[in-house]
């Protein structure tokens, strides 16, 4: 069973993001708020559990968390300030989405940079930890899932309904007969030579 708060504050937000690694889409983060004493076995970090799990404790966490919100740096975004940044700039978005305000912050990773003044804690692996970040891992993952399988409507090439955008080989084997769409991001190796690719 996952921890239910760090700090002493009721108000305690978690956070988490998803698509860092990605060759395209968006950096989706979300933020969490639980009640102060709650419970749930079945939560965990997103990446220790399928996708159908997912979705339910994905409907269950948004009816039963005091507040949610995601939210999402687009590609062209992740080309201009970077992807770390763009991690930060996403959960920054998220938490500002949260009614009532959060008291404390808890960041899944080992660092955090943000216009907020609210105070936080880092935690490594908090997505395992914490339930308040597990949940977000959740929100995080099942909309930006979502978002990709929708794109794959739009650009079939390229196999985001199975790999969301991830290097895979049937990934970059799109890219390469092709050409990139207007979901890749460009500062990305999207492919182990880049002489294939028509900018």
């Amino acid at each position: 069973m996952l921890l239910s708060h760090f700090s002493t504050y009721t108000l305690e937000a978690g956070t988490d993001e998803v698509g860092r690694g990605c060759l395209a889409g968006p950096v989706v983060a979300a933020a969490v708020i639980l009640p102060k004493d709650y419970q749930n076995k079945e939560l965990n970090d997103s990446k220790k559990m399928n996708a159908s799990k997912r979705e339910r404790l994905a409907q269950l966490i948004q009816q039963e968390a005091l507040a949610w919100g995601i939210a999402e740096v687009d590609n062209k975004e992740v080309d201009q300030i970077n992807v770390l940044n763009a991690s930060f700039l996403a959960m920054t978005r998220a938490i500002q989405k949260l009614t009532p305000s959060p008291e404390f912050l808890l960041i899944d990773g080992n660092r955090f940079k943000s216009e907020l003044t609210i105070p936080f804690e880092c935690i490594v692996k908090g997505d395992g930890k914490y339930l308040s970040i597990a949940a977000a891992s959740i929100l995080a993952k099942t909309h930006r899932d979502a978002l990709m399988k929708n794109y794959h409507e739009q650009e079939p090439y390229y196999a985001w309904d199975k790999n969301k955008g991830y290097p895979t080989k049937a990934h970059r084997e799109g890219i390469r007969k092709h050409g990139i769409s207007h979901l890749h991001r460009k500062t990305f190796q999207l492919l182990p030579s880049q002489l294939e690719i028509d900018f």
